[in-house]
């Protein structure tokens, strides 16, 4: 007879679990970010930011893509998308990034209701050989 896990062998199993795709979540100057090339962008754009390059920059912009409706009584949730990075240049565009180690299928639909909706440049970035490259 298998013997019942307990509350406390529970909490540490769920301290160990790995992420799906093997990021591991780094603290920087008190954010936490999902993984070593997020934080690694955060300390690039900040850089920028001390050099007068870019105006300023926001973590984890929500976009709304979709209102929540309700549809032969069912309640629908609204649709949203968070990226990592909303960059304000000089120029006064805006540019929205995201730093991606692979493009899942949900995010290739955001990506779409994204890019109808909001005039702004959608990037996404991603480490290679010691430097942020365009995907």
């Amino acid at each position: 007879m298998k013997k019942r896990m307990t509350a406390r062998e529970y909490r540490q199993l769920r301290k160990r679990r790995h992420s799906k795709y093997g990021n591991k979540k780094v603290e920087l100057d008190g954010y936490v970010f999902d993984s070593k090339a997020e934080a690694r962008y955060y300390r690039q754009l900040t850089l920028l930011k001390k050099a007068n390059e870019i105006l300023f920059f926001r973590l984890q912009p929500r976009y709304r893509l979709l209102d929540g409706f309700e549809k032969h009584g069912k309640k629908h949730r609204p649709i949203d998308y968070v990226a990592d990075f909303e960059v304000h240049h000089k120029d006064g565009s805006i540019e929205v990034v995201d730093v991606k180690g692979m493009q899942t299928q949900v995010f290739k639909i955001k990506e779409k209701m994204f890019n109808a909706k909001y005039p702004h440049k959608l990037t996404l970035v991603k480490w290679e050989r010691g430097r942020f490259v365009e995907v």
